[in-house]
């Protein structure tokens, strides 16, 4: 990773885009992507896509699809005295919640705001029965004295919030960040598209990069994109958990290693002769897969992209990432520059006459 993809990179993930507020992060992509697509373009509720034609009318049209939003909060009450309380957007873990400092993205520009935390002398439950706190028990300080203060600061029910924390390089050759779930998704994707701008014949495929929304509450987004796409194939890039920490049972959860290399998804929405194909390229070309099963459903975009019109061969890869929605996800970079590697060759991989429909 070079200097100004590192620096994409960081300001990506420190752009707040909590799902349904998406417009900062995907302002900072679509500003990147327009240096290597032919067009960027973006529809409604302001998912982004940006598209690589192919030599020909004829060219196999890919998708390779992330998601650009990431959990956070929402104002759900202002009290009398000023304080605020929250409802959660996605995923996020209200057990983590506490003693945070997070901003909160009102009409005036964001304000910072602490999420409080009564000091343990005066909890109730001190003396070791404490459980850990549901959504409702947060409260936000952002220092006003009554509702009427905290209008004044531009912030009513209804505006987003997401902890303050930015990205950092951690150990060596790892980042550490909230939101890598899944803006490194969206790293990769540009990554991919610039490397196939510089190839010295045309890309064989028509490639449409895209960078969903609401992915964390349903996987709206993609539903949308890919009606109006309607790929040939499509491959679906997120993040999966490395169960390589203590405490994590692996014949229930599987056994994934952060630095082990891409994950493919086998199962449910996942097209076994898209999957065969990932794999032929990994062996071609050295790259190491761990493997994970999807037994009902993906819990990604693949579910939803796989089953849009008459359905669209699908496949899930997969980026190991410890400590899923939390302030402290980490990622290796030697997996994510596999990733990279894997979908360029994929994308390389396909010709005009390429039907990955099962044949009976």
């Amino acid at each position: 990773m070079n200097n100004s993809e590192k620096k994409f990179l960081f300001n990506l993930l420190s752009a707040p885009s909590p799902t349904g507020f998406e417009t900062e992060g995907q302002k900072v992509w679509v500003k990147y992507m327009k240096k290597y697509a032919h067009t960027v373009d973006n529809d409604s509720y302001g998912t982004a896509w940006a598209t690589l034609k192919g030599k020909s009318d004829k060219s196999p049209t890919v998708m390779l699809e992330a998601h650009a939003d990431e959990i956070g909060y929402i104002i759900k009450h202002i009290g009398k005295d000023g304080f605020l309380r929250l409802d959660r957007i996605g995923g996020s873990d209200a057990a983590t919640g506490r003693g945070r400092r997070i901003n909160l993205l009102g009409d005036k520009g964001p304000i910072k705001g602490i999420i409080g935390n009564t000091a343990i002398h005066l909890r109730k439950d001190s003396l070791g029965n404490e459980k850990a706190p549901k959504i409702h028990d947060l409260y936000v300080d952002v220092g006003a004295k009554s509702s009427k203060d905290v209008e004044k600061l531009g912030l009513r029910v209804g505006h987003p919030a997401v902890y303050a924390d930015e990205p950092e390089e951690f150990s060596k050759g790892k980042i550490v960040s909230r939101a890598l779930d899944n803006r490194i998704g969206g790293f990769i994707i540009a990554r991919v598209m610039s490397e196939l701008s510089e190839m010295k014949k045309q890309c064989p495929s028509t490639v449409h990069c895209v960078n969903s929304v609401q992915e964390e509450i349903g996987g709206h987004g993609a539903t949308m994109i890919t009606r109006r796409l309607m790929p040939d194939v499509a491959i679906c890039l997120d993040v999966t958990h490395a169960t390589d920490t203590p405490g994590i049972d692996h014949s229930i959860h599987g056994e994934i290693k952060m630095g082990g290399g891409p994950s493919v998804t086998h199962g449910t929405c996942n097209h076994p002769n898209v999957v065969k194909r990932i794999l032929e390229v990994a062996k071609k070309h050295e790259i190491p897969i761990q493997h994970e099963s999807s037994s009902r459903y993906s819990g990604t975009d693949t579910d939803n992209i796989s089953y849009t019109g008459q359905g669209i061969p699908s496949a899930l890869v997969s980026l190991p990432l410890r400590y899923m929605h939390s302030v402290v996800e980490t990622v290796d970079l030697k997996d994510v520059e596999k990733v990279i590697a894997l979908l360029v060759g994929f994308v390389k991989s396909l010709g005009t006459d390429d039907c990955f429909d099962i044949k009976l």
